[in-house]
């Protein structure tokens, strides 16, 4: 087999699974792990993949480049699974906060319509669809506003979480890492994210797989933030296997 062909077939498998390991494609093609690092380097430099700790993963930039609209059409039945199982979580008189995010925005169309809520909130467009049901008590965290992905955010709305009490966060991540704990690409995103953290007792992450193994451009928090972490059983099992060990509650 030529280093072209083995390129190809490790692009493919990231394709089809998210992610890779140097040491499984080491096996896999018998060349050594330097082999492999190499490769990996190269279809790097060519924009197919992101490196991470030992391994890689599907490059994110075209992701990253999306509107709202588009990103709600990526990996979207995914989504709606993992949608579907947080919003069997939700209680009645709950009070939520959810940051915002398609997978978050996604859960919340899964909430009971039935069910009397408080949705705490940085997200325009789960405000703004929660404020049509009357059984919902909408707060719409205030501040300056990203109109691209329609969010707030600032020190207005920092402070003006820290007044609410929520008894559970969705919270959606651009990355999750054993390392560098999770992040997203929006530095003015992580302040809100940190402050719910703190004013939530507990924090139900949502991840479809392309989040793991994944470190984006600021840190939120350590993975230890996390009480469950809710994904799909397309996401890598010896990476869910090291955030149980760490305590967290995995469900697929």
């Amino acid at each position: 087999m030529t280093s072209e062909e083995r390129k190809q077939q490790i692009m493919e498998q990231i394709q089809q699974a998210g992610s890779v390991r140097v040491t499984d494609l080491s096996t896999q093609f018998r060349v050594s792990e330097v082999t492999i690092r190499n490769d990996l380097q190269d279809l790097e430099s060519k924009g197919l993949l992101t490196r991470v700790h030992g391994g890689a993963i599907h490059s994110y930039k075209p992701y990253f480049s999306m509107n709202l609209s588009q990103r709600l059409e990526t990996n979207h039945s995914e989504k709606v699974q993992i949608a579907e199982r947080i919003a069997s979580m939700i209680r009645p008189n709950d009070t939520v906060m959810l940051n915002s995010g398609t997978t978050t925005l996604l859960a919340f169309r899964k909430f009971p319509a039935e069910y009397n809520l408080n949705i705490v909130t940085n997200s325009v467009s789960i405000a703004l669809e929660a404020s049509s049901n009357l059984n919902y008590n909408v707060v719409l965290i205030g501040g300056s506003v990203n109109t691209k992905y329609q969010f707030t955010y600032g020190i207005d709305a920092t402070e003006q979480i820290r007044k609410y009490r929520a008894d559970k966060l969705i919270l959606s991540v651009d990355g999750i890492d054993t390392e560098n704990g999770f992040s997203t690409y929006y530095d003015k995103e992580a302040a809100i994210d940190q402050a719910m953290i703190e004013r939530a007792h507990t924090c139900i992450v949502a991840a479809d797989k392309t989040k793991f193994m994944r470190t984006a451009f600021v840190r939120i928090a350590p993975l230890t933030v996390a009480d469950r972490i809710v994904t799909t059983e397309k996401t890598d099992t010896s990476m869910l296997e090291e955030l149980a060990a760490l305590g967290i509650e995995i469900v697929l």
